[in-house]
């Protein structure tokens, strides 16, 4: 089953944009938990790029606009090999580079102060993100490079959502994690621009 569907007039009516870059979300039973308490709270816009792009080739005049139409974005998305999956660092890549390097004033600029939540769900338990753990670092290390990010674009980082140990979690834990998410989100709500939560 496809995540939510993104339509384009909901972001003029959205505060919160979600893009969810989950190469088999069908299957995810932890981003399905958190996408689905998400898709209940008001002004909530997912955009499942996976969905969107499954050739690959990304539209930017509609990123850019669904972009610029949010007040605080999200990206959800699954811990691959210590990193993003493959789509979201292509649409960095093809959007990104568009917004601050080719058009900064008209589009880029118009983004500073927007809080930027990461909301990511690995597989392994979290002690295994630990200097003594099977892979060495805290994910939040492993996350660097997507907080540098958000600096050089302007946007105010916010404290990212985890989840560990996503595949072997019980629906307990999975309507807990759900929850939680659907916390920060409002908390991510609450706060000015300029804040993140």
């Amino acid at each position: 089953m496809a995540a939510p569907s993104f339509h384009p007039k909901e972001v003029a009516m959205s505060q919160t944009l979600i893009l969810l870059f989950h190469p088999h979300f069908e299957s995810s039973r932890a981003s399905r938990a958190m996408l689905d308490a998400a898709s209940r709270l008001p002004g909530v816009a997912i955009a499942d790029l996976h969905a969107l792009y499954p050739d690959g080739r990304i539209d930017t005049d509609a990123e850019v606009a669904r972009l610029l139409g949010a007040d605080r974005l999200v990206l959800q998305f699954p811990i691959q090999w210590y990193s993003t999956p493959p789509l979201l660092k292509a649409w960095q890549d093809a959007v990104l580079t568009r917004m601050f390097y080719l058009a900064y004033e008209a589009e880029g600029a118009r983004l500073a102060g927007k809080p930027l939540l990461v909301a990511a769900t690995a597989g392994n338990v979290e002690a295994a993100y630990a200097p003594t753990g099977t892979n060495l670092f805290p994910l939040t290390e492993l996350l660097r490079p997507l907080q540098a990010t958000a600096h050089r674009c302007g946007l105010a980082w916010a404290e990212p959502f985890l989840v560990y140990d996503a595949r072997r979690a019980d629906q307990e834990a999975l309507a807990a994690a759900g929850d939680y998410y659907a916390s920060r989100l409002r908390r991510l709500a609450a706060r000015p621009a300029s804040a993140a939560a």
